[in-house]
């Protein structure tokens, strides 16, 4: 994986609120203005969803900051943006996300190498006590990485 991978924008909520099933790779169609903006790591996605509709998938409010130099080339900052992926993934998605309780999350937007790519999780809802259940685990693990330094001091 010799590629330089710089990440831009990163959806830690999805991780809380879903169970990720499987992660995908998609580019995405963006404007000049809208690349320098991303550039400089002004963008949200802790809003974002995305959604299948004829055969194309889309962003829908992902937040890319207006580029200060770049006045009348700039885009609307929520504008729905068109993901890039491959025929075949698109119909295996739309068939996993016509089941019921799955959806379509972006995970995490980043530079691979010159390309802007969004990986899209395909994701289950959590109930209420899968989150309780995950806020236990992780206090469990605080306690014990807490005993741990506190035995290793002496």
């Amino acid at each position: 994986m010799g590629e330089n991978i710089k990440l831009i924008a990163n959806n830690k909520k999805a991780y809380y609120d879903y169970f990720i099933e499987d992660k995908y790779e998609a580019g995405i169609a963006l404007a000049g203005t809208e690349v320098k903006s991303l550039r400089m790591g002004k963008c949200s996605i802790k809003e974002s969803y995305i959604r299948i509709e004829n055969g194309e998938v889309f962003i829908y409010n992902m937040h890319i900051s207006p580029y200060e130099k770049g006045n009348i080339f700039n885009k609307d900052p929520l504008r729905v943006r068109k993901l890039l992926m491959h025929r075949h993934e698109i119909n295996k998605l739309a068939g996993r996300v016509s089941q019921k309780g799955y959806t379509l999350v972006p995970l995490q937007i980043y530079f691979k190498g010159s390309l802007v790519k969004v990986e899209v999780g395909l994701a289950r809802g959590k109930k209420l006590y899968d989150k309780r259940e995950d806020i236990a685990k992780k206090d469990q693990r605080r306690e014990a990485e807490k005993d741990f330094k506190v035995k290793n001091l002496y």
